[in-house]
């Protein structure tokens, strides 16, 4: 069986945050550490977009703002998202891993696995999105439609998946939403009209759940993380020890986080 290394570090900002997945992938590629498995939050509630992503005429900047939370650009591709009432994961692993497919799509499946197995553990009968239309729809919203091995829940994405792969490593990071507000997330668009943005009101409810909808209400964060965390070790057949970072090494994560994460022409550039 497998070590890999589990590193549950709480609520930080969404710059701290992508650059954390940033340096842990540089980490593993020098043989720092073990393959890694991240649990994490966000103080204020980020909201993220992908890497190829334009800001221009797509997100209300000053809503977002106005809202409290923060704007940063993933280091992997995909639609944006709202950070806010989640348990967000990350796995950083070489891509010359024992069983680890060449494909991203087939990769997804792999590292995906434990996410299905956590929403068992949570009593959630959930199910892998198989597309019906290989194409994507061209929204600017991850959860407005779900990709292939992303998490389905009565036909209803519940957690939604980036990944990119670096100088072979591979980094997957994904949203678990345990509770959604509708207007927190539909008022950072900006819709060419009224008409599309109430047609998307009312739509986006058909498309996407949270946790919240499923489980019972004495149901704790702690249960949830633990839900997952051994559902991820089921599903990859690992084993886990507890990664310790070294005060220089969270020092490196915050300094990351202020050249290029929280850099202007990085988040406005495209």
């Amino acid at each position: 069986m497998q070590n890999w290394v589990f590193w549950d570090d709480g609520d930080h900002s969404p710059a701290f945050n992508m650059a954390a997945d940033d340096m842990l992938m540089q980490w593993h590629r020098e043989g720092q550490i073990a393959p890694v498995l991240r649990f994490y939050g966000w103080k204020p509630g980020g909201f993220s977009i992908g890497y190829f992503q334009k800001t221009k005429k797509r997100f209300d900047l000053e809503e977002i703002q106005r809202r409290g939370f923060e704007l940063v650009r993933r280091p992997t591709g995909g639609q944006a998202v709202l950070h806010h009432n989640e348990l967000t994961y990350s796995m950083i692993v070489s891509e010359d891993y024992p069983g680890m497919p060449s494909t991203i799509k087939e990769a997804y499946k792999v590292l995906s696995e434990g996410l299905l197995l956590g929403f068992a553990n949570l009593g959630i009968k959930a199910e892998f999105a198989i597309p019906a239309d290989s194409k994507p729809k061209g929204t600017a919203n991850c959860f407005e439609e779900a990709s292939w091995y992303e998490i389905n829940v009565d036909g209803r994405k519940t957690a939604g998946s980036a990944q990119t792969r670096q100088r072979g490593v591979i980094l997957q990071h994904g949203s678990i939403p345990i509770w959604l507000n509708l207007e927190d997330l539909l008022e950072l668009f900006i819709y060419p009209n009224e008409r599309v943005k109430e047609r998307t009101y009312k739509s986006f409810a058909k498309k996407a759940a949270s946790l919240q909808e499923f489980i019972p209400p004495e149901t704790t964060l702690e249960d949830i993380r633990a839900a997952f965390l051994d559902g991820f070790q089921k599903g990859l057949g690992v084993t886990f020890e507890r990664l310790e970072l070294s005060a220089d090494q969270l020092e490196a994560i915050e300094q990351l986080a202020k050249e290029k994460y929280q850099n202007q022409e990085f988040l406005y550039a495209r």
